[in-house]
């Protein structure tokens, strides 16, 4: 299996948190040139990147039904003789995807000062379905934190 990586660095404009969530990156399963694929998600890691303060921000993966605006983002093979993904990867959303009611996979309120990183027990990955224009979003929002959050996705297929 072909694993891949995507950071909100890899391309567009972060946007600033607010009272709602704010799609970081967005990983979907499109109908393209080739077949779906499923994906699954094995690690994350987030955390503010903008001046310190004592507030929370909160982060969370949740299955997205549409995928939103964001810039699309090329993943990085972690072992460059792997194919290209199949995945549909946006960052950095300016108009958001379609959460799915009642879909939190990973929910982590976390201070501001401090990243956070999850991993995936064996078999407790992520599944993103073989299924068009569905997907997994991880978002941030916060109270009073109004500057940029950054965040890596790792992810197999």
């Amino acid at each position: 299996m072909a694993r891949y990586a995507v950071g909100t660095a890899t391309a567009g404009s972060a946007q600033n948190m607010t009272t709602t969530f704010k799609t970081l990156i967005g990983i979907t399963a499109l109908t393209g040139a080739t077949t779906l694929r499923k994906c699954w998600i094995y690690d994350m890691m987030f955390g503010a990147d903008g001046s310190p303060g004592d507030t929370v921000i909160t982060y969370q993966a949740d299955r997205q039904s549409t995928a939103g605006t964001g810039t699309a983002a090329t993943p990085s093979l972690q072992e460059t003789t792997d194919a290209a993904s199949l995945m549909t990867v946006a960052v950095n959303h300016t108009a958001e995807p379609t959460a799915v009611s009642n879909s939190v996979l990973v929910g982590v309120p976390i201070n501001q000062r401090a990243s956070h990183r999850w991993v995936a027990s064996p078999g407790g990955e992520l599944v993103v379905p073989a299924t068009t224009a569905n997907g997994i979003g991880l978002r941030a929002k916060s109270p009073t934190y109004a500057s940029t959050c950054a965040a890596t996705v790792w992810w197999w297929e």
